[in-house]
């Protein structure tokens, strides 16, 4: 079973259950999803595919960010480590596997499913994925960027979240602090 599905979005498709990693680990892991409250499920499935998002701009997910979607769903999903382990890497098989096709329908779920605060949670949690290697890559920030306005903040609540990140953006480094950037020559 994949996100959309768990979302309600999509019909089952067995060739992609084996390319997810085999038919017996997608069944472990929807096993997991389906002991939960079917709105809880829905939420985390979403929520996790959306850092699985993040982490996957630069199109690569690493361990450390890994571990950080991991600590994330484990407290906002309120999750024993061992469950958000399973739900995390059912987000992050789904990322890969249909990345652009599921990103923008998968976060409108989101917002439609989430309350401010929730979105807010997460705009926090995205940066937070995107800085797991005390970096911000151009392409995950523009990601971050992305998805906020997908989930409806407008670019001065998104530049709000974003400044408390200023220290980790790679556009950020090496400039004078306090001092701001060099006019383009």
């Amino acid at each position: 079973m994949s996100i959309l599905e768990l979302l309600g979005l999509a019909k089952a498709d067995a060739e992609v259950e084996v390319r997810a990693g085999g038919s017996a680990t997608v069944r472990r892991i929807v096993g997991e999803l389906q002991a939960m409250d079917p709105e809880q499920a829905r939420y985390l499935a979403a929520f996790a595919y959306v850092l699985s998002r993040t982490a996957h701009a630069d199109l690569s997910i690493s361990a450390t960010e890994t571990r950080k979607m991991e600590e994330l769903v484990t407290r906002f999903g309120d999750l024993a480590k061992e469950k958000a382990r399973l739900v995390v890497e059912i987000a992050k098989s789904q990322a890969l596997l249909f990345g652009g096709t599921a990103d923008f329908v998968v976060t409108r779920e989101f917002k439609q499913i989430s309350t401010v605060t929730q979105r807010t949670e997460l705009l926090h949690c995205l940066f937070a994925v995107s800085a797991a290697d005390d970096s911000i890559s151009s392409a995950e920030e523009e990601e971050v960027r992305q998805i906020a306005r997908e989930l409806g903040f407008c670019h001065r609540d998104y530049i709000a979240v974003r400044s408390e990140y200023n220290h980790l953006r790679e556009v950020m480094k090496g400039l004078p602090k306090g001092s701001p950037p060099a006019a383009p020559g």
